[in-house]
């Protein structure tokens, strides 16, 4: 396909292209809707409307959800512990859904039975994907949902899909050129992986595979790197951003000029103190809402930090963009494509009464994450490379991760001192 073919077009035109005004009713209409469907079936929503003293009469515009308090991702593992499985979030029976996935947390997170969600296929039109394209899907299918939505909406532009899921490089590899893959859909840093397997097997990047589109998520990607890829492979390569919770939030085209808000949901930047909605330029918390039936989050906090612009974009898309992910609000952390909670890293260290404080060191080298759990000992122990294979263990089985680590001698660790310590740099 030529690349032009990749560059121009609209999986929606009329949505994607409409005036704001025209964007503002289609977006009036839509929340009414899922907030009276949410307030009829799913407890949670109806409880926090009820205690806000806000009637679905109410929310009439997209100003009006300034009167609903923001939804932390902290809350819905609070009330699924409280009120199994779904916190009283779903917006159907369970005998309504299709599939059920488990984020970790954990977070339980209900799928529909027919996927009619194109934010993700408009956002890999966006990035280059087209009909006939096969697509390589190295995201897990495991327990959680993305590479299933993935799935569904390559399937909606009629590509054909290749589940590969995460790992088996050299398999992968293998895969990308004998079935003459055309797109990749993974996180940046596996697919330089792949790229150095592809090297170190003595393959030509751009000479024994087909690959021309490469559709990226769940980790920063720096520019260096976009570079580095698009130039060995002679792909495009664009990025997205969104939640398991939630779906897609933001997309970016061809200009590569910030991330397109989606048509088929709400993202709002607010003031994380006041939950009020910020203005273009402004930095605060994305918060999400979607409007699927489902599972009906409304004004979901995100937890992440970005602000917006309204310019025009030269593709001809009207949505406002999401300019850049500037980091988190607390000290959840995404590592690998995975988010790390630090109940999560003090779960490993209560495991052991060796270990008397602990701290889990994440930083970056050759574009790929690197984790090292360190552990403060409580007391001297007599084998300590057992103590490290144990926690070594324990710490794949709660994170999902490997990781590295340090036993460290007491009085090592600052007493105050984050659990999380985030040394990487996206420059």
């Amino acid at each position: 396909m030529k690349k032009r073919e990749r560059t121009r077009g609209y999986f929606n035109e009329k949505v994607e292209t409409a005036s704001p005004s025209e964007r503002r009713r289609y977006l009036n209409q839509k929340l009414r809707k899922i907030v009276r469907h949410a307030y009829e079936n799913a407890p949670a929503i109806r409880k926090k409307l009820d205690l806000a003293k806000v009637a679905p009469k109410d929310l009439k515009t997209l100003a009006d959800l300034e009167r609903i308090p923001v939804t932390a991702k902290s809350e819905l593992v609070a009330m699924q512990k409280k009120k199994p499985p779904f916190g009283g979030f779903n917006g159907v029976p369970p005998e309504e859904m299709r599939r059920i996935f488990a984020s970790p947390g954990p977070i339980y997170e209900p799928g529909e039975m027919v996927y009619d969600d194109t934010r993700w296929a408009q956002a890999l039109y966006a990035g280059g994907f087209r009909p006939k394209d096969l697509a390589q899907v190295t995201f897990g299918f495991h327990l959680t949902p993305f590479a299933f939505m993935l799935d569904e909406s390559l399937k909606m532009l009629g590509c054909r899909v290749i589940p590969a899921g995460f790992g088996n490089t050299e398999v992968q590899v293998q895969l990308l050129k004998d079935l003459k893959v055309t797109g990749f859909l993974g996180t940046p840093s596996f697919l330089n992986t792949l790229l150095e397997k592809a090297l170190e097997l003595n393959y030509n990047p751009k000479r024994d595979f087909a690959l021309e589109a490469a559709f990226v998520a769940a980790e920063m990607l720096p520019e260096s790197l976009r570079e580095k890829l698009e130039t060995s492979f002679g792909l495009m390569v664009r990025q997205s951003y969104g939640t398991a919770d939630i779906g897609c939030l933001g997309y970016e085209c061809v200009e590569k000029s910030g991330m397109h808000i989606p048509d088929d949901c709400i993202v709002e930047i607010v003031d994380p103190a006041t939950g009020k909605q910020l203005g273009p330029g402004e930095t605060g918390e994305v918060v999400g809402t979607c409007f699927n039936r489902v599972y009906p989050l409304i004004r979901f906090g995100t937890g992440d930090l970005s602000y917006y612009t309204e310019e025009p974009c030269p593709c001809g898309r009207t949505t406002g963009r999401l300019v850049k992910i500037l980091g988190r609000l607390d000290q959840l952390t995404k590592v690998k494509g995975m988010f790390i909670h630090p109940n999560l890293v003090e779960e490993v260290a209560r495991r052991f009464p060796e270990i008397c404080r602990c701290r889990l060191v994440v930083t970056r080298e050759a574009h790929q994450d690197r984790m090292v759990f360190e552990g403060e000992l409580a007391c001297p122990v007599s084998d300590p490379q057992i103590l490290l294979d144990r926690i070594r263990g324990a710490l794949q089985e709660i994170l999902r991760l490997r990781g590295e680590v340090a036993i460290l001698s007491p009085g090592t660790l600052p007493k105050e001192g984050k659990i999380i310590e985030d040394r990487r740099s996206w420059e």
